[in-house]
């Protein structure tokens, strides 16, 4: 995927700062996808520092404008659906000082889907502006490691690429995998 967002900026380059924050906010928007492959474009094409900074930009973006239409469309029919995750249970309650600290800690954390943080805070209470500041600035250290990591394993040789591939596959295989409940003993 960077390859191609790599392409799609050398051949426009004029607008490729434009294009880098529209590919963010869509990707933000649909709150699946991993940005990583936007970061490694940007510090590849702009340099380390511009395109972290441009990375910023787009992920802040893209966080404002998934909070704002999440909270639109969805806030109605979802909130009863994320009961099932007790974090983010807490997040849908927290207002003012106690979601600023949720939300920042939730985006230092770089496991957690930040779609999910954005979808869960925009069912809540937290207002637009507790928001974006916690959700910025808690983004700030994990891009940068995120911008660090891109640009050492673009620097780096096959080996290092694989054993790095292997060790996030079973990092994401032992998180991710559902917890088995003991049997009830009624």
């Amino acid at each position: 995927m960077k390859e191609e967002v790599l392409k799609l900026f050398t051949e426009h380059q004029q607008l490729a700062i434009l294009l880098s924050l529209v590919l963010s906010i869509v990707v933000a928007v649909i709150g699946v996808l991993p940005s990583v492959f936007i970061t490694a474009a940007n510090i590849l094409f702009f340099g380390f520092w511009q395109g972290l900074f441009i990375s910023f930009l787009g992920e802040a973006l893209g966080a404002v404008v998934s909070f704002l239409l999440y909270r639109k469309g969805f806030k109605k029919n979802v909130a009863t659906r994320l009961q099932k995750f007790p974090r983010l249970q807490q997040l849908l309650m927290a207002k003012g000082n106690r979601a600023f600290g949720l939300i920042f800690s939730l985006r230092l954390l770089p496991f957690v889907p930040s779609g999910l943080v954005t979808f869960a805070a925009a069912m809540g209470k937290v207002s637009l502006i507790v928001f974006v500041v916690a959700s910025s600035v808690g983004k700030i250290p994990a891009l940068f490691l995120e911008g660090a990591s891109v640009y050492g394993i673009s620097h780096s040789g096959a080996p290092v690429k694989i054993m790095l591939v292997v060790a996030a596959a079973l990092i994401f295989y032992f998180v991710l995998r559902p917890k088995k409940l003991p049997p009830n003993n009624l």
